[in-house]
């Protein structure tokens, strides 16, 4: 059996809910391998519109198992919030069909307030982050004094842990000249909301390896994309965790070898939430033109997403960090009906060509893109299911989209609807 990632080849945005949903459907186990509720998917299923943002795709589905995996960082109140959304639209969320790791890491209310406390003070130095808390209960996770699932199940061992991340948080708070955190008020609503919390709690990596062993099969569902990589990202313009593939076996509990094929979720053009270097960036009509057809906002934040051209480049190279098999190309249609499209395929640096982004954000900052230019197409691509449909420029467009970034290209999306997809490869099948 094949176990499959998927992962964002650009910022973030990609459309993978469509792409994650289908997948879902022949997978047998759903798991959320990094990030926390600052990355949503949005699912449209018989109508039914459902807005994810810790819960994996598969809940949605019945006869799946979901898996949030150690490297997630869970806010527990908006998890249970989520959970009681979803189960107001008729979704079962139950012991039989959700997991949560006991070594995740949980976001706390002082989390979030760093979050914006950090974000107010920044001014134009700004990240850009979704205010959710995530940077810091990553850093506290990575400090060793973070408070985890398991750390519910015992008032005296919560009281513990609670002391040692407010001696730290409070030390900060009170230099900022903030209110510090009363640790036996914070414990108290954590004792309330553990018995509902901790039902779902087990041992992921062991969960694992009997679905290995079972044969099922198992998608692996990333978060943002692989440019905002903690290491690999434009840096510091990045989220506080590692999107890229080799993360799924990290966050989870697996070996390297339990991936069999990851699928990097690459539109047709580029977008970008909140601040950082950008180097397609259309700050014209064509730009707002990209973001009104694509219908570019967030599905946490409703941020506008700013739009460009494709960056070659920059996938080419994502592709490459995060050992891509084969990529969904996304919002085809969004680019009907334009003259002429255009593909970055090397940048300029100082009057010097370059064929990858440099490390630098100084660098990232100042680069130039370099362009070739494609024939648009008139004819719609919107619902189309066949490649040979396809207009002809169309095709033109995506095979040389597909050679300079050096893989193959899995499937084609032309409309938001699940079935409006040219399926080439099937991950689960190769």
């Amino acid at each position: 059996m094949k176990n499959v990632v998927v992962v964002g080849s650009q910022w973030g945005d990609e459309g993978k809910g469509k792409i994650v949903d289908w997948l879902s459907d022949q997978a047998d186990v759903v798991i959320r391998f990094q990030g926390g509720h600052n990355a949503g998917h949005t699912l449209v299923i018989d109508g039914v519109t459902y807005k994810l943002r810790l819960l994996p795709s598969g809940i949605v589905r019945k006869n799946k198992i979901s898996i949030i995996g150690n490297g997630v960082v869970v806010d527990p109140w908006a998890l249970l919030e989520e959970i009681e959304e979803i189960s107001s639209k008729g979704v079962d969320v139950s012991v039989d069909n959700f997991i949560i790791s006991e070594s995740a890491t949980l976001i706390l209310p002082f989390h979030r307030e760093m979050d914006e406390i950090r974000e107010d003070a920044a001014g134009k130095s700004k990240i850009g982050t979704t205010r959710r808390g995530i940077g810091p209960a990553y850093e506290d996770k990575v400090g060793r004094r973070s408070i985890r699932i398991m750390d519910l199940r015992s008032e005296r061992n919560l009281d513990h842990r609670l002391e040692t991340v407010l001696s730290h948080h409070n030390a900060i708070r009170k230099g900022l000249g903030k209110k510090i955190y009363k640790k036996d008020q914070l414990k108290k609503e954590l004792l309330k909301i553990a018995p509902e919390i901790l039902k779902f709690s087990q041992p992921v990596w062991l969960r694992i390896d009997e679905y290995k062993r079972q044969g099922k099969k198992i998608l692996f569902e990333g978060a943002q994309g692989i440019l905002l990589d903690v290491d690999h990202g434009t840096y510091p313009f990045v989220t506080s965790s590692n999107t890229v593939a080799s993360s799924a076996a990290t966050g989870t509990g697996c070996g390297p070898n339990s991936i069999n094929y990851v699928l990097g979720i690459t539109k047709a053009y580029t977008t970008r939430v909140g601040e950082g270097p950008f180097p397609t960036e259309l700050k014209d009509e064509t730009g707002e033109l990209l973001g009104s057809r694509g219908k570019e906002f967030g599905t946490v934040t409703s941020r506008k997403r700013r739009c460009g051209w494709f960056d070659g480049v920059l996938v080419r190279q994502t592709i490459k960090i995060s050992g891509i098999d084969g990529i969904a190309l996304t919002k085809l249609d969004v680019l009907d009906g334009l003259d002429e499209i255009k593909m970055c395929v090397e940048y300029d640096l100082d009057g010097k060509k370059m064929d990858y982004l440099p490390a630098a954000v100084e660098d990232q900052l100042k680069i130039k893109p370099i362009y070739k230019t494609f024939p648009g197409w008139k004819e719609p691509t919107n619902g189309i299911k066949n490649i040979e449909a396809l207009p002809e420029n169309a095709k033109k467009y995506i095979y040389a989209l597909e050679d300079f970034i050096g893989s193959k290209v899995s499937s084609i999306s032309t409309s938001p609807e699940r079935e409006d997809t040219i399926l080439l490869e099937n991950p689960f099948e190769v």
